[in-house]
């Protein structure tokens, strides 16, 4: 976090021993941060205490400082009561980390100017299952000022948009905790805290309810294998007791949550997924309560306790495999180091000084060593290694990287040290636009979760109403059996597995496509992907490419091919073209010859002298032009085979021609087989040359070629396919693909295409593979035959679970294990999708 007007470096040789005046933690080395209280100059561990301390004493609170007793348990709750008052959370410098501010067009501003609406990322605690989400975004939604509310059940993470001039921050966290939730600004480390103390409060209590049903059925078993007369009454009293004081600790602190969250539903006059479990257990057990302290009656403590245990045990089960599912996002939002090695002076001077990561400036020097993360976006200025970018774009191979080549922040220096130049720091770079694509993808709910989520309330509705109408029919047929049969109906139908049935399936499949390098931004991507009846792709860049490579030489005289390429490629010495750096790349090896006075005329080539003679490498025209021979009739069908010439030439007459094009990507042909065997329809649109199209669409297989189409023809001839019923998977690169991207019902765009076309895309191959769209085509197709399984697997338990529990053939431990068994069932099928995305 950088530190308001300076800043914040570190240095192995200062040491500073003090500890923060805000927080109490240790100020870390070399650290330089203060705020003036009573004044005094206080330190600072880092500029999220300062901005705290400033809001204090500017809003004329340093009292706190003075009256305070002890310091906070842990530096990051270091937000003391009196803090709320000052609502912190509008503070500008504590919003740095997770508020954008957004333009009116809905973009993030630049440089923090843009309009009044914002935009945060929030963590939520607290969330339980599809029916808090529900609440949340309802609640928030009708927020004046509240202009959008995304939150992804998976994640726990809450994409907030609202207009500051009409409401705060602060507002909208306390609404959140108003309905008994608690909002905490997103951080990667916040999270990771959040997800273990969910994990360890969800074991300790799966431990309590398990240990509790294992004494009680100690003590339950005696009395079910008791013959008549066998035992006293007062044994059997004490058998009762000892039953009721080991399940009121699993009722009052393991199935706490229940009552809590169903409290909360009720009181805010609606139903959730906890209400009808916590009307079973606490029905069975005040029932028994009840028939201990009368000494009459049915006991059920051993039900109670079980179901319990299971109905946790599968919770705890789903939970970790959530938290395993959305791995992905949280591992690339933790990449980028927290500190860089700058080097001061460069190129002068060589001293290496520690930096935080966001203090770094586009310009700066940095010295990234072997095993170190790359802290910024850069180009190598010295140095040559490999690095690995497995997480960012799915390759497990280490990427060759030298002087003038682009290095990605969040890759690993495998091998050397190098010295990169920093072009990108913070929001600009590709990791954070990787990320914020990824949030914006979870935080969105594709129409068939909605769609599962109504199916799930008003089912919960009409479980209550079933079971009131169980429990009177059962009444006038044996009153003895009400309770517990009543009970098994509200818990073994609980509609738990139908909410996870698709928003974790999705999950799983969306983490597995990224691992495959095929990054998600859009919620529908995955269902429309596997519904896509036409595959559409352009050429040069997402077929091909988009590098070009010496095809053919021609020679014209008596010079030979390699001298002729050899001179054309030291004419080409300098130049940034790529048609120069495929002739230079294409002569490797070759004696080079040497040429004086080169002189470059943009758009036509290059001339020198060589052996005291002119030479013109450029168009044929050009060429021409310095000696007027007209090119042989051997040269026609070159010139006509669409792609790109080059001439060679000097005062007496032609050299060579050189046939440069565009390389198919080695995977292309396997890619569209593969999608043809899969009943797809696959289609070249491109707006290169007929003759160029129908070479590549000829080397893949392909029947339906469109060539020599502009932008608007591209977007009015996916619109004719989709007036004919097709569901269009348009793949592209480029920004004149933006509009036909954004036409297609689905879109994939290249991880190095332009900005504009990624923005539009619903996917991102950020690996450029064609292998893995083919991939994540399979995960798509394998997420929705899941999400159809999971879907019916949860229609057809609740369908035979219900009349068992209502005809008394099901116990309330029976139910506990059903009920957990179908959700854990769900998220287990769900995960399968990992191992789909590794074919």
């Amino acid at each position: 976090m950088r530190a308001p007007g300076g800043v914040l470096f570190l240095s192995l040789a200062v040491m500073n021993n003090s500890n923060c005046y805000h927080c109490g933690q240790p100020v870390p080395v070399g650290v330089d941060l203060e705020v003036g209280i009573d004044g005094q100059p206080r330190a600072m561990c880092c500029g999220g205490c300062q901005a705290v301390a400033q809001a204090i004493v500017g809003n004329g609170l340093a009292e706190y400082y003075r009256n305070r007793d002890q310091l906070p348990d842990s530096p990051r709750e270091a937000l003391p009561s009196v803090v709320d008052g000052l609502q912190i959370y509008d503070h500008p410098d504590f919003q740095k980390g997770f508020v954008r501010v957004l333009a009116a067009a809905g973009e993030a501003g630049r440089d923090g100017v843009g309009g009044s609406e914002r935009e945060a990322s929030l963590i939520l605690e607290g969330i339980t299952c599809s029916a808090c989400i529900w609440l949340n975004e309802q609640h928030l939604s009708r927020l004046a000022g509240v202009t959008a509310v995304d939150i992804n059940y998976a994640t726990r993470r809450a994409r907030i948009r609202w207009d500051d001039q009409r409401i705060k921050l602060s507002d909208i966290l306390a609404a959140i905790a108003a309905i008994g939730y608690h909002a905490h600004p997103y951080d990667p480390a916040k999270s990771e805290e959040l997800a273990g103390k969910e994990r360890r409060s969800a074991l300790w209590r799966v431990f309590v309810a398990g240990f509790g049903m294992m004494q009680v059925m100690m003590y339950a078993l005696p009395l079910y294998l008791a013959g008549d007369g066998e035992m006293t009454a007062d044994i059997e009293q004490l058998l009762r007791w000892a039953s009721l004081l080991l399940t009121t600790p699993v009722v009052f602190y393991s199935a706490a949550p229940f009552f809590r969250n169903s409290w909360r539903d009720l009181r805010l006059r609606r139903v959730g997924m906890d209400v009808p479990v916590a009307l079973g257990v606490g029905a069975a057990f005040a029932a028994s309560v009840w028939a201990t302290l009368t000494a009459s009656g049915e006991v059920y403590f051993d039900s109670v306790t079980m179901f319990v245990f299971f109905l946790l045990s599968g919770r705890f089960l789903e939970m970790s495999a959530r938290q395993r599912a959305v791995s992905v996002t949280e591992a690339l939002a933790r990449l980028m180091p927290a500190v860089a090695g700058r080097i001061a002076g460069y190129p002068e001077k060589r001293e290496v000084e520690q930096v935080m990561a966001a203090d770094l400036q586009p310009g700066d020097v940095i010295l990234v060593r072997p095993g170190e993360t790359i802290p910024a976006d850069g180009r190598v200025i010295e140095g040559a290694s490999s690095t690995d970018e497995a997480l960012l774009t799915g390759e497990s191979a280490p990427v060759r990287k030298g002087p003038g080549l682009v290095v990605t922040g969040g890759a690993v220096n495998v091998e050397s040290p190098l010295l990169v130049e920093v072009l990108q720091v913070g929001e600009g770079t590709r990791l954070s636009a990787i990320v914020r694509l990824m949030e914006r993808a979870a935080a969105e709910k594709p129409r068939i979760v909605e769609l599962a989520d109504r199916i799930a309330s008003r089912f919960i509705v009409s479980l209550l109403l079933v079971a009131a109408a169980v429990a009177a029919v059962w009444w006038t047929i044996d009153p003895a059996q009400v309770l517990w049969i009543t009970v098994s109906v509200l818990v073994v139908t609980c509609p738990c597995a139908l909410s996870l049935a698709t928003p974790v399936a999705l999950t799983v499949a969306s983490g597995a496509m990224a691992r495959a390098g095929l990054l998600v931004t859009r919620s529908h991507a995955v269902e429309t992907l596997a519904r896509a009846s036409h595959f559409v792709f352009d050429k040069t860049g997402t077929l091909t490419s988009g590098r070009m490579r010496l095809l053919e030489v021609m020679p014209l005289n008596d010079r030979s091919s390699a001298f002729c390429l050899a001179l054309a490629a030291v004419l080409e010495q300098a130049s940034e073209h790529p048609i120069g750096a495929a002739l230079r790349a294409a002569s490797s090896g070759q004696a080079v010859p040497v040429v004086d006075a080169p002189s470059n005329e943009p758009g036509r080539g290059i001339s020198a002298r060589y052996a005291g003679c002119r030479v013109r490498l450029g168009q044929p025209d050009y060429v021409l032009a310095l000696h007027g021979e007209p090119l042989p009739p051997s040269a026609d069908a070159l010139l006509a085979g669409g792609d790109t010439v080059v001439a060679l030439g000097d005062e007496s007459g032609w050299m060579a021609l050189f046939r440069l094009g565009d390389e198919l990507r080695p995977e292309a042909a396997a890619m569209v087989a593969a999608l043809q065997a899969q009943g797809r329809q696959v289609i070249l649109l491109s707006g290169d040359a007929a003759p160029a199209v129908q070479r590549v669409a000829q080397a893949l297989a392909i029947d339906e070629v469109v060539a020599g189409a502009s932008p608007q023809a591209k977007h009015d001839f996916v619109r004719q396919l989709q007036d004919s019923g097709a569901v269009v998977a348009m793949i592209g690169d480029g920004v004149n693909d933006a509009p036909v991207l954004a036409q297609a019902q689905v879109s994939v765009a290249m991880g190095g295409g332009a900005q504009l076309a990624r923005t539009q895309a619903d996917l991102v191959l950020l690996s450029e593979n064609l292998d893995h769209l083919r991939r994540g085509v399979l995960v798509a197709r394998r997420s929705l035959a899941v999400i159809r399984q999971n879907l019916l697997w949860s229609f057809a338990y609740n369908a035979v679970a219900l009349p068992l529990a209502m005809g008394g053939y099901i116990t309330p431990w029976m139910a506990g294990i059903g009920m957990s068994g179908s959700s854990l069932l769900v998220v287990l099928n769900s995960m399968r999708l990992q191992q789909v995305a590794a074919r």
